[in-house]
């Protein structure tokens, strides 16, 4: 498993514990699994104003499936963090990865716009798919 420096909770802990998972009941399949995340929040870390994004997860698992309502509790550790969109995405993506470690993931976080500019971040795993 690989391991994840960039997020850390308050206390120092990684995030990434707040994740949990299921056994893959289909695990010889390949089959995408989708999950849209519409109200996600962090804060800029500029500014202090709230970011309001969606993002997208899609995966093709291979031994691990994410617990839905442990993704929404770590999606919210992020609710009152000072983060830039760039690094958010990709810490997400690589606890997800290091979590799940599934055959493939892609993550797009698309961010409300502020000041007539929207942001999207799309990173993928393995890289170059």
């Amino acid at each position: 498993m690989a391991e994840n420096k960039h997020s850390e909770n308050k206390h120092g802990e990684p995030k990434h514990a707040l994740l949990e998972t299921f056994a893959n009941q289909f695990p010889d399949r390949d089959y995408a699994i989708e999950i849209e995340c519409p109200e996600f929040t962090s804060v800029c870390p500029k500014t202090g104003q709230p970011d309001f994004g969606v993002l997208t997860i899609r995966y093709t698992p291979d031994k691990l499936c994410v617990e839905l309502k442990s993704l929404k509790l770590y999606l919210q550790s992020y609710r009152n963090e000072g983060v830039f969109y760039e690094h958010l995405t990709n810490s997400i993506h690589d606890d997800l990865v290091a979590t799940l470690q599934p055959r493939s993931l892609e993550l797009r976080a698309d961010f409300t716009a502020r000041g007539g500019i929207s942001t999207s971040v799309t990173v993928r795993h393995p890289a170059g798919k």
